[in-house]
Protein backbone atom coordinates (compact mmCIF):
# COMPACT_ATOMS: atom_id res chain seq x y z
CA UNK A 1 0.00 0.00 0.00
CA UNK A 2 1.47 3.66 -0.49
CA UNK A 3 2.36 5.52 2.52
CA UNK A 4 0.22 8.54 2.36
CA UNK A 5 2.58 10.22 4.41
CA UNK A 6 5.96 9.88 2.50
CA UNK A 7 7.18 12.26 0.75
CA UNK A 8 5.98 13.84 -2.69
CA UNK A 9 8.00 15.20 -5.56
CA UNK A 10 5.81 17.73 -7.85
CA UNK A 11 6.82 16.84 -11.43
CA UNK A 12 6.83 19.80 -14.61
CA UNK A 13 7.07 18.83 -17.96
CA UNK A 14 6.45 22.14 -20.13
CA UNK A 15 6.61 21.69 -23.45
CA UNK A 16 6.01 24.24 -26.23
CA UNK A 17 2.17 24.63 -25.65
CA UNK A 18 1.50 22.00 -22.88
CA UNK A 19 2.33 21.65 -19.03
CA UNK A 20 1.73 18.43 -18.08
CA UNK A 21 2.13 17.70 -14.41
CA UNK A 22 2.50 14.94 -11.77
CA UNK A 23 2.41 14.77 -8.34
CA UNK A 24 4.36 11.18 -7.13
CA UNK A 25 5.85 9.11 -4.43
CA UNK A 26 9.62 8.81 -5.66
CA UNK A 27 10.25 5.71 -3.77
CA UNK A 28 7.78 3.34 -4.90
CA UNK A 29 6.45 5.66 -8.05
CA UNK A 30 2.72 5.82 -6.42
CA UNK A 31 0.94 8.79 -8.43
CA UNK A 32 -1.20 11.48 -6.47
CA UNK A 33 -2.38 13.34 -8.89
CA UNK A 34 -1.60 13.64 -12.76
CA UNK A 35 -2.81 16.02 -15.60
CA UNK A 36 -2.21 18.45 -18.12
CA UNK A 37 -2.60 21.99 -19.58
CA UNK A 38 -3.05 22.22 -23.66
CA UNK A 39 -3.06 24.72 -25.97
CA UNK A 40 -1.19 27.31 -23.84
CA UNK A 41 -0.79 30.43 -25.57
CA UNK A 42 -3.66 30.35 -27.44
CA UNK A 43 -7.16 31.90 -26.95
CA UNK A 44 -8.88 28.45 -26.12
CA UNK A 45 -7.24 26.59 -23.50
CA UNK A 46 -8.31 23.43 -21.63
CA UNK A 47 -7.08 21.32 -18.67
CA UNK A 48 -7.67 18.42 -16.53
CA UNK A 49 -6.27 16.75 -12.95
CA UNK A 50 -7.19 13.00 -12.21
CA UNK A 51 -6.05 12.37 -8.56
CA UNK A 52 -7.67 8.92 -8.06
CA UNK A 53 -11.61 8.75 -8.49
CA UNK A 54 -11.68 13.01 -8.73
CA UNK A 55 -11.24 14.76 -11.61
CA UNK A 56 -11.29 18.28 -12.40
CA UNK A 57 -11.23 20.33 -15.83
CA UNK A 58 -11.01 23.66 -16.59
CA UNK A 59 -11.59 25.74 -19.91
CA UNK A 60 -10.62 28.74 -21.28
CA UNK A 61 -7.96 31.13 -22.31
CA UNK A 62 -4.06 30.15 -21.00
CA UNK A 63 -1.66 32.88 -21.89
CA UNK A 64 1.40 31.37 -20.65
CA UNK A 65 3.27 28.80 -18.90
CA UNK A 66 3.00 31.03 -15.83
CA UNK A 67 -0.51 31.40 -16.37
CA UNK A 68 -1.16 27.39 -16.56
CA UNK A 69 0.91 26.90 -13.05
CA UNK A 70 -1.85 28.91 -11.84
CA UNK A 71 -4.35 26.50 -13.26
CA UNK A 72 -2.89 23.62 -12.14
CA UNK A 73 -2.47 25.14 -8.43
CA UNK A 74 -6.76 25.94 -8.49
CA UNK A 75 -7.20 22.07 -10.46
CA UNK A 76 -5.60 20.48 -6.65
CA UNK A 77 -7.54 22.56 -5.25
CA UNK A 78 -10.81 20.86 -6.68
CA UNK A 79 -10.11 17.58 -5.83
CA UNK A 80 -8.99 18.12 -2.32
CA UNK A 81 -4.90 18.65 -2.69
CA UNK A 82 -2.63 21.74 -1.84
CA UNK A 83 0.35 22.79 -3.59
CA UNK A 84 1.61 24.23 -0.33
CA UNK A 85 1.08 20.26 1.51
CA UNK A 86 4.58 19.92 3.44
CA UNK A 87 4.83 16.46 1.89
CA UNK A 88 6.18 17.92 -1.55
CA UNK A 89 9.84 17.94 -0.91
CA UNK A 90 10.71 19.68 -4.56
CA UNK A 91 10.03 20.53 -7.99
CA UNK A 92 11.72 18.34 -10.78
CA UNK A 93 11.60 20.38 -13.98
CA UNK A 94 11.93 18.81 -17.37
CA UNK A 95 14.54 20.80 -19.65
CA UNK A 96 14.80 19.86 -23.24
CA UNK A 97 18.07 21.40 -23.62
CA UNK A 98 21.14 21.62 -21.11
CA UNK A 99 24.02 21.88 -24.12
CA UNK A 100 27.43 20.76 -22.89
CA UNK A 101 27.48 21.66 -19.44
CA UNK A 102 24.79 20.19 -18.10
CA UNK A 103 25.30 16.08 -17.35
CA UNK A 104 23.36 15.75 -14.32
CA UNK A 105 19.90 17.37 -12.52
CA UNK A 106 20.96 20.69 -10.54
CA UNK A 107 19.19 22.86 -8.20
CA UNK A 108 17.79 25.67 -10.15
CA UNK A 109 19.50 29.04 -8.84
CA UNK A 110 19.43 32.21 -11.01
CA UNK A 111 22.67 31.14 -12.94
CA UNK A 112 20.60 27.81 -13.90
CA UNK A 113 17.83 29.54 -15.51
CA UNK A 114 19.89 31.88 -17.13
CA UNK A 115 21.16 28.86 -18.94
CA UNK A 116 18.36 27.51 -19.86
CA UNK A 117 16.81 30.30 -21.14
CA UNK A 118 20.24 31.12 -23.21
CA UNK A 119 19.97 27.50 -24.31
CA UNK A 120 16.43 27.67 -25.76
CA UNK A 121 18.61 29.22 -28.76
CA UNK A 122 19.18 25.55 -29.36
CA UNK A 123 15.46 24.44 -28.40
CA UNK A 124 13.56 27.16 -28.83
CA UNK A 125 10.24 25.66 -28.43
CA UNK A 126 11.13 23.90 -25.40
CA UNK A 127 13.55 25.72 -23.18
CA UNK A 128 11.77 29.25 -23.27
CA UNK A 129 8.68 27.38 -22.08
CA UNK A 130 10.36 25.58 -19.10
CA UNK A 131 11.52 28.99 -17.95
CA UNK A 132 8.04 30.30 -17.82
CA UNK A 133 7.39 27.22 -16.10
CA UNK A 134 9.89 27.19 -13.41
CA UNK A 135 8.99 30.74 -13.06
CA UNK A 136 5.24 29.94 -12.22
CA UNK A 137 6.17 26.89 -10.24
CA UNK A 138 8.72 28.95 -7.71
CA UNK A 139 5.90 31.31 -6.95
CA UNK A 140 3.51 28.76 -6.18
CA UNK A 141 6.56 26.82 -3.91
CA UNK A 142 8.76 29.65 -3.30
CA UNK A 143 10.11 26.99 -0.38
CA UNK A 144 11.27 24.18 -1.78
CA UNK A 145 13.71 23.28 -3.74
CA UNK A 146 13.23 23.06 -7.47
CA UNK A 147 15.68 20.58 -9.49
CA UNK A 148 16.04 20.66 -13.48
CA UNK A 149 16.19 17.53 -14.93
CA UNK A 150 17.72 17.23 -18.78
CA UNK A 151 16.34 15.33 -21.38
CA UNK A 152 20.59 15.79 -22.74
CA UNK A 153 22.21 14.85 -19.83
CA UNK A 154 22.25 10.90 -20.50
CA UNK A 155 24.44 12.03 -23.63
CA UNK A 156 26.67 14.56 -22.86
CA UNK A 157 29.51 11.77 -22.23
CA UNK A 158 29.03 10.51 -25.47
CA UNK A 159 32.61 10.09 -27.09
CA UNK A 160 33.82 12.74 -28.81
CA UNK A 161 33.92 10.91 -32.30
CA UNK A 162 30.23 10.59 -31.89
CA UNK A 163 29.21 13.84 -30.41
CA UNK A 164 30.63 15.80 -33.11
CA UNK A 165 29.99 16.64 -36.58
CA UNK A 166 32.66 16.73 -39.83
CA UNK A 167 31.72 20.57 -39.39
CA UNK A 168 34.05 23.53 -39.50
CA UNK A 169 35.84 23.25 -36.40
CA UNK A 170 35.60 27.06 -35.67
CA UNK A 171 32.38 27.51 -36.97
CA UNK A 172 31.26 24.36 -34.89
CA UNK A 173 32.58 25.87 -31.75
CA UNK A 174 31.33 29.22 -31.62
CA UNK A 175 27.57 28.48 -32.76
CA UNK A 176 28.07 25.14 -30.31
CA UNK A 177 27.05 22.90 -33.32
CA UNK A 178 27.07 19.33 -31.83
CA UNK A 179 25.29 16.45 -31.48
CA UNK A 180 23.16 16.74 -27.92
CA UNK A 181 20.66 13.71 -27.99
CA UNK A 182 17.48 14.19 -26.68
CA UNK A 183 15.05 12.06 -24.60
CA UNK A 184 17.89 11.37 -22.70
CA UNK A 185 15.43 10.70 -19.42
CA UNK A 186 13.72 7.76 -21.16
CA UNK A 187 16.92 6.05 -22.60
CA UNK A 188 18.90 6.40 -19.06
CA UNK A 189 15.60 4.87 -17.17
CA UNK A 190 14.71 2.09 -20.13
CA UNK A 191 18.92 1.23 -19.64
CA UNK A 192 19.58 1.18 -15.91
CA UNK A 193 15.80 -0.93 -15.26
CA UNK A 194 16.93 -3.72 -18.25
CA UNK A 195 20.03 -3.88 -15.94
CA UNK A 196 18.47 -4.39 -13.26
CA UNK A 197 16.32 -7.01 -14.60
CA UNK A 198 19.03 -8.83 -15.66
CA UNK A 199 20.95 -8.18 -12.69
CA UNK A 200 18.13 -9.99 -10.42
CA UNK A 201 18.05 -13.06 -12.57
CA UNK A 202 21.65 -13.47 -12.01
CA UNK A 203 23.44 -12.18 -15.12
CA UNK A 204 26.28 -10.49 -15.24
CA UNK A 205 25.94 -7.18 -16.24
CA UNK A 206 28.80 -5.65 -16.61
CA UNK A 207 29.60 -3.91 -19.71
CA UNK A 208 25.82 -4.67 -20.97
CA UNK A 209 25.91 -3.91 -24.60
CA UNK A 210 22.39 -2.61 -25.22
CA UNK A 211 20.31 -0.61 -28.33
CA UNK A 212 17.52 1.25 -26.64
CA UNK A 213 14.56 2.37 -29.16
CA UNK A 214 12.18 4.81 -27.81
CA UNK A 215 9.50 5.14 -30.21
CA UNK A 216 6.74 7.15 -30.01
CA UNK A 217 5.61 9.84 -32.17
CA UNK A 218 9.34 11.65 -31.41
CA UNK A 219 11.66 8.75 -31.96
CA UNK A 220 15.38 7.74 -31.27
CA UNK A 221 17.89 5.09 -30.27
CA UNK A 222 20.29 4.82 -27.74
CA UNK A 223 23.68 2.66 -27.80
CA UNK A 224 24.42 2.08 -24.29
CA UNK A 225 27.88 0.28 -23.22
CA UNK A 226 27.40 -0.73 -19.57
CA UNK A 227 25.48 2.46 -18.30
CA UNK A 228 27.36 4.75 -20.75
CA UNK A 229 25.81 6.31 -23.57
CA UNK A 230 27.98 6.01 -26.79
CA UNK A 231 25.99 6.79 -30.03
CA UNK A 232 22.31 8.21 -30.09
CA UNK A 233 20.21 8.93 -33.23
CA UNK A 234 18.93 12.56 -32.43
CA UNK A 235 21.78 15.14 -32.98
CA UNK A 236 21.66 19.04 -32.50
CA UNK A 237 17.94 19.07 -32.76
CA UNK A 238 15.29 16.15 -32.56
CA UNK A 239 14.99 16.04 -36.17
CA UNK A 240 17.79 13.76 -36.85
CA UNK A 241 17.57 10.18 -36.64
CA UNK A 242 14.63 7.86 -37.18
CA UNK A 243 11.44 8.12 -39.29
CA UNK A 244 8.85 9.78 -36.63
CA UNK A 245 5.22 11.02 -36.24
CA UNK A 246 5.48 14.24 -38.41
CA UNK A 247 9.78 14.60 -38.81
CA UNK A 248 11.68 13.13 -41.42
CA UNK A 249 14.75 11.95 -39.22
CA UNK A 250 17.94 11.65 -41.13
CA UNK A 251 18.03 14.03 -44.45
CA UNK A 252 20.22 14.81 -47.07
CA UNK A 253 20.80 18.65 -46.00
CA UNK A 254 21.05 20.06 -49.68
CA UNK A 255 17.06 19.52 -49.86
CA UNK A 256 16.76 22.53 -47.35
CA UNK A 257 18.07 24.49 -50.56
CA UNK A 258 16.75 22.11 -52.79
CA UNK A 259 13.46 23.37 -51.83
CA UNK A 260 14.38 27.21 -51.22
CA UNK A 261 15.43 27.20 -54.69
CA UNK A 262 13.24 25.18 -56.77
CA UNK A 263 10.06 25.65 -54.61
CA UNK A 264 10.75 29.34 -52.91
CA UNK A 265 10.00 28.12 -49.62
CA UNK A 266 11.34 30.40 -46.51
CA UNK A 267 13.18 28.62 -43.78
CA UNK A 268 10.25 28.64 -41.88
CA UNK A 269 8.08 27.22 -44.33
CA UNK A 270 11.38 24.27 -44.31
CA UNK A 271 11.27 23.93 -41.20
CA UNK A 272 7.65 23.30 -40.41
CA UNK A 273 7.76 20.97 -43.74
CA UNK A 274 10.36 18.92 -42.37
CA UNK A 275 9.17 19.03 -38.25
CA UNK A 276 5.31 19.27 -38.64
CA UNK A 277 4.07 17.59 -42.09
CA UNK A 278 6.57 14.84 -42.76
CA UNK A 279 7.32 11.10 -41.50
CA UNK A 280 4.25 8.79 -41.25
CA UNK A 281 2.21 11.95 -41.31
CA UNK A 282 3.61 13.02 -44.60
CA UNK A 283 3.97 9.56 -46.27
CA UNK A 284 0.64 8.29 -45.65
CA UNK A 285 -1.66 10.95 -44.02
CA UNK A 286 -1.63 8.89 -40.62
CA UNK A 287 0.90 9.67 -37.79
CA UNK A 288 -1.04 7.49 -34.99
CA UNK A 289 0.17 3.85 -35.62
CA UNK A 290 -3.14 2.07 -34.31
CA UNK A 291 -4.58 3.94 -37.51
CA UNK A 292 -1.66 3.13 -39.38
CA UNK A 293 -1.66 -0.80 -38.60
CA UNK A 294 -5.30 -0.72 -39.54
CA UNK A 295 -4.54 0.33 -42.87
CA UNK A 296 -1.74 -1.48 -43.33
CA UNK A 297 -3.68 -4.71 -42.33
CA UNK A 298 -6.40 -3.32 -45.29
CA UNK A 299 -3.72 -3.23 -47.70
CA UNK A 300 -3.09 0.22 -48.22
CA UNK A 301 -0.69 1.01 -50.18
CA UNK A 302 0.82 4.52 -48.86
CA UNK A 303 0.55 3.35 -44.90
CA UNK A 304 2.61 -0.39 -46.03
CA UNK A 305 5.29 1.90 -47.81
CA UNK A 306 5.33 4.17 -44.93
CA UNK A 307 5.71 1.27 -42.69
CA UNK A 308 8.14 -0.05 -44.91
CA UNK A 309 10.12 2.99 -44.71
CA UNK A 310 9.90 3.01 -40.93
CA UNK A 311 11.13 -0.06 -40.34
CA UNK A 312 14.40 0.26 -43.08
CA UNK A 313 15.60 3.33 -40.83
CA UNK A 314 14.93 1.01 -37.60
CA UNK A 315 17.33 -1.80 -39.13
CA UNK A 316 20.21 0.58 -40.48
CA UNK A 317 20.33 2.10 -36.71
CA UNK A 318 19.90 -1.30 -35.36
CA UNK A 319 22.83 -3.06 -37.32
CA UNK A 320 24.97 0.29 -37.30
CA UNK A 321 24.33 0.25 -33.13
CA UNK A 322 25.61 -3.52 -33.25
CA UNK A 323 28.65 -2.56 -34.70
CA UNK A 324 29.79 0.11 -32.19
CA UNK A 325 28.91 -1.72 -29.40
CA UNK A 326 30.94 -5.09 -30.62
CA UNK A 327 28.34 -6.64 -30.34
CA UNK A 328 24.30 -6.88 -28.64
CA UNK A 329 23.25 -8.34 -26.19
CA UNK A 330 20.19 -6.61 -25.15
CA UNK A 331 17.99 -4.81 -27.33
CA UNK A 332 14.81 -3.05 -25.79
CA UNK A 333 11.66 -1.00 -26.74
CA UNK A 334 10.12 2.14 -24.88
CA UNK A 335 7.31 4.28 -25.45
CA UNK A 336 4.05 4.57 -27.15
CA UNK A 337 4.79 2.59 -30.41
CA UNK A 338 7.84 0.60 -29.31
CA UNK A 339 5.46 -0.77 -26.22
CA UNK A 340 2.42 -0.83 -28.02
CA UNK A 341 2.74 -1.98 -32.01
CA UNK A 342 3.57 -5.31 -32.17
CA UNK A 343 3.66 -4.73 -36.12
CA UNK A 344 6.86 -2.63 -35.96
CA UNK A 345 8.67 -4.83 -33.88
CA UNK A 346 7.76 -8.02 -35.83
CA UNK A 347 8.73 -6.76 -39.19
CA UNK A 348 11.86 -5.56 -37.59
CA UNK A 349 13.05 -8.40 -36.22
CA UNK A 350 12.01 -11.02 -38.63
CA UNK A 351 15.11 -12.65 -40.61
CA UNK A 352 17.74 -11.73 -38.17
CA UNK A 353 17.79 -15.60 -36.42
CA UNK A 354 21.43 -15.54 -38.24
CA UNK A 355 22.32 -12.36 -36.23
CA UNK A 356 21.65 -13.38 -32.86
CA UNK A 357 17.80 -12.35 -32.34
CA UNK A 358 14.53 -14.61 -32.49
CA UNK A 359 11.29 -13.32 -31.58
CA UNK A 360 9.24 -15.19 -29.79
CA UNK A 361 5.85 -14.18 -31.74
CA UNK A 362 3.04 -15.37 -29.33
CA UNK A 363 4.83 -12.56 -26.75
CA UNK A 364 5.37 -10.23 -28.91
CA UNK A 365 1.79 -9.86 -29.12
CA UNK A 366 1.03 -10.35 -25.81
CA UNK A 367 -0.29 -7.06 -23.93
CA UNK A 368 0.82 -6.17 -20.37
CA UNK A 369 2.32 -2.97 -18.67
CA UNK A 370 4.94 -5.54 -17.23
CA UNK A 371 9.02 -5.11 -18.19
CA UNK A 372 8.88 -8.07 -20.21
CA UNK A 373 11.38 -10.63 -22.66
CA UNK A 374 9.38 -11.39 -26.07
CA UNK A 375 12.75 -12.63 -27.56
CA UNK A 376 13.02 -16.86 -27.52
CA UNK A 377 15.16 -18.54 -24.53
CA UNK A 378 17.31 -19.86 -27.85
CA UNK A 379 17.93 -16.05 -28.48
CA UNK A 380 21.62 -15.40 -28.51
CA UNK A 381 20.16 -11.33 -28.49
CA UNK A 382 18.03 -10.61 -25.73
CA UNK A 383 14.94 -8.70 -26.79
CA UNK A 384 12.35 -6.86 -24.08
CA UNK A 385 9.61 -4.29 -24.07
CA UNK A 386 10.31 -1.87 -21.12
CA UNK A 387 7.66 0.62 -20.24
CA UNK A 388 9.28 4.18 -19.73
CA UNK A 389 8.77 6.36 -16.59
CA UNK A 390 10.33 10.07 -17.14
CA UNK A 391 8.04 11.06 -14.58
CA UNK A 392 9.33 8.76 -11.96
CA UNK A 393 13.12 9.10 -13.02
CA UNK A 394 12.57 13.16 -12.84
CA UNK A 395 11.22 12.85 -9.67
CA UNK A 396 13.99 10.43 -8.40
CA UNK A 397 16.62 12.87 -9.50
CA UNK A 398 14.96 15.40 -8.10
CA UNK A 399 14.28 13.91 -4.95
CA UNK A 400 18.43 13.08 -4.64
CA UNK A 401 19.58 16.75 -5.63
CA UNK A 402 16.86 18.24 -2.83
CA UNK A 403 18.17 15.78 0.28
CA UNK A 404 21.69 17.33 -0.95
CA UNK A 405 20.83 20.69 -1.25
Amino acid sequence: MPDPTAPRILVINSGSSSLKFQLLDPADGAVDASGIVERVGQDSGSATISAGARESSFAGPVADHRAAMTIVHSLFEDVGLSLSDDRIRAVGHRVVQGGARYSEPVLIDDQVRWDIHDLGKLAPLHNYAAVDGIDGAMALLPAVPHVAVFDTAFFTALPEAAAHYALNREIAAEYKVRRYGAHGTSHQYVSRAVSEHLAAQGQDVTGLRQIVMHLGNGASASAVLGDRAVETSMGLTPLEGLVMGTRTGDIDPTIYLHLHRRAGFGPAEIDDILNKRSGMLGMCGMSDFRDITRAVEAGDEAATLATEIYVHRLRKYLGSYTFVLGGLDVLSFTAGIGENVPMVRERLLTGLEELGIELDLEANSARSKEARVISTPQSRVTVMIVPTNEELSIAQQASEVARSA
